[in-house]
């Protein structure tokens, strides 16, 4: 087994610094020089004379393991409580993750990872390296190790409030996935038109994803009539009901209204769903799964053109319109400036025109 790994110092807070050494693969955090005979107590100087020394105290760290010095006692401490963690200790921090209020998608994404982890341990304990071993030796596609990864890094702090150690984040890649594009629509009238016949829950969907520029399979799926104004002139979210974690309004087409009209029923109740017509709505996979089918028989469908496409042509119309990215971002419901700028680049739209580009002709001569 390796020892010896590294050592650096770490800044841990504000004015608070440690010693952060690798060891046989455990992680070690000094405060002070106490573990090497040391007197030194950084932290309790002053905040502007702690970085000087814990920079001394490095240095004193560096000559205790070139003389011999290792932290064996702290690593029996830390196997012996790694032994002692309870075999539920996956499902135990699952239970307490799933009290904080997750999004569905999340949730069922993190009950998936942790049955799936349990199936892999086989009984063992769960560690930093076995968790990098569930990711690494697995067969998944790049994106799904980037889920998986990003999901369990965040998890591994639930689980560290049970006696959990250690990260899978310097054991593990961050896996780079291919963009997926979704082909925006040259004619979306007659695409609307065919959908319209085919199936009217599609078609609406459709209509706000286009119009409003939601998300189909929870914004637009999750929308009850108390998200709508009297008049459906309007559509306002609260932040807990999109993915950008904004409040969100946004306003209702005059094309869109007639059809929205049409599936309001004289009396409702404002916690119904505008789809299933109850306070439950369908099912996650409902918009997927008429989008399937609809694929299947459509003659005007091509290639990468998908139910996002139409809220990716509705956000182009919107930047051809405004040429606002701040527009943009709002209405689209992204979190930031940079996000809607990533979005632009996924729909290969240019922002600077070759006018924009330096020229010759006016550069300064010196």
């Amino acid at each position: 087994m390796k020892e010896f790994q590294s050592i650096r110092v770490v800044k841990v807070s504000k004015g608070r610094y440690c010693i952060s050494l690798l060891w046989g693969g455990y992680r070690f955090r000094y405060y002070n020089g106490h573990q090497i005979g040391s007197w030194s107590k950084p932290q309790s100087l002053p905040i502007n004379k702690r970085l000087r020394a814990i920079e001394e105290l490095y240095v004193e760290y560096q000559r205790a393991i070139d003389i011999g010095w290792t932290p064996k006692d702290d690593w029996s401490d830390r196997l012996k409580r790694r032994s002692e963690i309870s075999k539920s200790l996956l499902t135990d921090a699952l239970e307490h993750k799933l009290r904080q209020g997750l999004s569905e998608q999340y949730s069922r994404n993190l009950r998936w990872i942790v049955r799936r982890l349990t199936i892999y341990l086989k009984g063992s304990p769960p560690t930093a390296e076995r968790l990098a071993a569930f990711i690494n030796e697995s067969h998944w596609t790049p994106a799904t190790k980037t889920i998986v990864r990003r999901h369990l890094i965040t998890f591994e702090k639930e689980m560290a409030k049970l006696g959990y150690e250690g990260s899978i984040k310097p054991l593990t890649t961050k896996y780079k996935t291919e963009e997926k594009l979704h082909k925006p629509f040259k004619d979306v009238v007659a695409v609307l038109d065919e959908i319209q016949a085919y199936n009217p829950h599609l078609h609406l969907c459709c209509l706000l994803a286009f119009g409003c520029l939601l998300r189909p399979h929870r914004e637009i799926r999750l929308l009850t009539w108390g998200d709508i104004s009297e008049d459906l002139s309007s559509i306002s979210l609260a932040g807990s009901r999109n993915k950008g974690k904004r409040n969100r309004i946004v306003p209702v087409g005059d094309f869109i209204r007639p059809y929205l009209k049409a599936f309001k029923p004289i009396s409702y109740s404002t916690e119904a769903n505008v789809f299933s017509g109850q306070e439950k709505p369908y099912n996650r996979d409902y918009f997927k799964t008429l989008w399937g089918r609809f694929k299947k028989r459509s003659n005007l469908l091509e290639d990468n053109q998908t139910l996002y496409s139409f809220r990716h042509t509705g956000a182009i119309q919107v930047y051809e319109k405004t040429g606002s990215l701040t527009k943009l971002q709002q209405v689209m419901g992204h979190s930031s400036l940079q996000v809607s700028l990533t979005y632009l680049r996924g729909l290969e739209i240019g922002q600077i025109d070759q006018d924009d580009m330096p020229s010759i002709s006016l550069s300064i001569r010196y």
